[in-house]
């Protein structure tokens, strides 16, 4: 199943491909492409080594995968942002996503996950949820800038959601 680039202003979101997940896993770009100091962090290779077990498991996503961070202008990879896998029974996904270091604090992850919400609207979920450590505040105001709400502090984690309905 071929995914579309996803456009936002300054962001390109590139769909993860089983090949280009197990370069990024093996820290191996492709010639002429740009990684930001610090990509593949321990998040981004958590989160595609998981695309890649459910794709092993269960085949392709859709569109409920991961998603390399790309500026426009620079092509510089900064980050990712993803699914957790396809919406359960109630039709909730929930998204992870991250920055590298020398990056953060320019908005890449608030437009990223917008343009994430959009994706995740087209593709029929009805609610998506984002959870963060009750400490990191950046995340919590990335999700709130996106228009999710903070409804529970649980489990060590601050869970927001976002409903999805047109």
């Amino acid at each position: 199943m071929k995914i579309e680039s996803v456009a936002t202003a300054r962001l390109l979101l590139l769909p993860l491909t089983v090949a280009e997940g197990e370069r990024v896993v093996a820290r191996e770009p492709l010639p002429g492409e740009r990684w930001a100091e610090g990509y593949p962090g321990v998040g981004d290779l958590a989160s595609v080594g998981a695309f890649l077990r459910r794709c092993a498991e269960d085949g392709d996503p859709g569109a409920f995968r991961t998603y390399r961070i790309r500026v426009a202008e620079s092509g510089l990879v900064v980050g990712g942002i993803g699914f957790h896998g396809p919406p359960g029974p109630d039709g909730a996904v929930t998204v992870g996503y991250g920055i590298v270091p020398g990056e953060r604090g320019k908005g890449y992850a608030s437009e990223a996950l917008a343009a994430v919400i959009g994706v995740a609207r087209s593709a029929g979920a009805a609610v998506l949820r984002g959870d963060a450590d009750p400490a990191n505040a950046a995340s919590h105001r990335v999700m709130e800038r996106a228009g999710m709400r903070r409804v529970a502090e649980e489990g060590g984690l601050v869970r927001f959601l976002v409903g999805l309905e047109p």
